[in-house]
């Protein structure tokens, strides 16, 4: 059993963050732990507020969980401000230095579905200065790739451009740019180890539980990821899960409801 280390945001509805992540590392047989970077309230209607957790008590609780639960690897969400994203950076760069080798994906929790912003200006440039050179993966949708390199990216024919941009500026990102608001949602995937880009071809489920479907992509590709599947094989499995949690949901809740996030486990 291999242990995954959440660090992101708190959905009371359990639809995303970090308890939907924990569900994800334990349909997959992993052991999954968790650090909190902000407090939110939403439920399935949107995110209504966000309180930030402060800097410190996230360094004291990476500190207490890497002393005595190490990860094998780490999945980042929601990060919220400057400084969380700056505590975090401080933490992966000793976890490079203890435990070289360890997966970590970055999913880009920019703005919430609703539009609300969940990430401060000062904070997504640090993200790029600081956090993308430390991590192995990042999951971007079309609105952050395009956040995220300054391009536009509302059609399949810019994600490729804008994927390479990204791996351009660092070279050791493997790249899953998923393409859920595209008429056909398939997903590129872009290696770092090659410049081939492939599309997963994905399928338009008609459901409305699909509240955090980023969340459990990017804790899926991680599971994945230690469960010892090579990049393509690990981003489909991860898109072939979150399909399948997607048809397996019951709907709930009065807005866009969570996925089936134990399916596998059924």
């Amino acid at each position: 059993m291999k242990t995954a280390l959440t660090i992101a945001g708190f959905d009371p509805s359990s639809g995303a963050g970090i308890t939907a992540d924990l569900m994800v590392f334990a349909a997959h047989g992993h052991f999954g732990t968790s650090a909190i970077t902000s407090l939110t309230v939403q439920s399935t209607l949107g995110v209504r507020a966000s309180q930030p957790v402060p800097a410190e008590l996230l360094r004291d609780t990476l500190d207490c969980l890497h002393e005595d639960l190490p990860p094998d690897g780490v999945k980042i969400g929601m990060l919220d401000t400057a400084e969380i994203v700056a505590t975090l950076a401080d933490y992966l760069e000793r976890l490079s230095a203890e435990r070289p080798g360890t997966p970590i994906v970055l999913d880009p929790v920019l703005r919430s579905s609703s539009g609300r912003e969940l990430l401060s200006a000062e904070g997504l440039i640090l993200l790029r200065d600081r956090l993308l050179p430390l991590v192995g993966w990042i999951t971007p949708n079309l609105d952050e790739l395009s956040l995220l390199t300054g391009l536009p990216v509302t059609s399949r024919a810019e994600v490729e451009p804008a994927a390479s941009a990204l791996q351009i500026r660092w070279p050791q990102l493997n790249v899953l740019a998923t393409g859920g608001h595209l008429p056909q949602p398939d997903d590129l995937v872009l290696p770092s180890a090659s410049s081939q880009a492939h599309w997963i071809p994905g399928e338009m489920i008609e459901s409305r539980s699909t509240h955090g479907t980023g969340c459990a992509l990017s804790s899926a590709l991680l599971s994945r990821l230690l469960l010892g599947d090579d990049p393509l094989a690990a981003a489909t499995q991860a898109k072939h899960y979150v399909a399948g949690a997607i048809r397996e949901a019951n709907p709930i809740g009065h807005g866009r409801g969570p996925l089936n996030h134990l399916w596998v486990q059924r």
